[in-house]
């Protein structure tokens, strides 16, 4: 009877002390996880600030290649006009 009795509040003093640490495990995932969950946020959030940036970079380039060829254009208009004013001056007609 007495070994029946020790068995029986052996069995209860383990489970009364792997309960807690089992209810603990699956409600907490712990600070492993919570390092995990970290970094994929981290990670995440550098993919976007990476697409933003490649996105603004490519805005910037079309736009600056617009107005290059723009000034170009307007400068390549505009000496063409001052030639011709020097010609009309200088020629021998008047």
């Amino acid at each position: 009877m007495k070994a029946k009795f020790l068995s029986t509040a052996l069995v209860a003093a383990v489970l009364s002390v792997g309960l807690p640490v089992i209810a603990q495990s699956s409600t907490d995932p712990g600070f492993k996880q919570d390092m995990k969950n970290a970094g994929h946020s981290t990670k995440n959030a550098a993919k976007a600030t990476g697409h933003g940036i490649q996105s603004g970079t490519k805005k910037t380039w079309h736009k600056t290649k617009h107005v290059t060829k723009k000034a170009t254009h307007k400068t390549a208009q505009k000496t063409d006009e001052g030639a011709r004013k020097v010609e009309h001056k200088t020629s021998p007609d008047q």
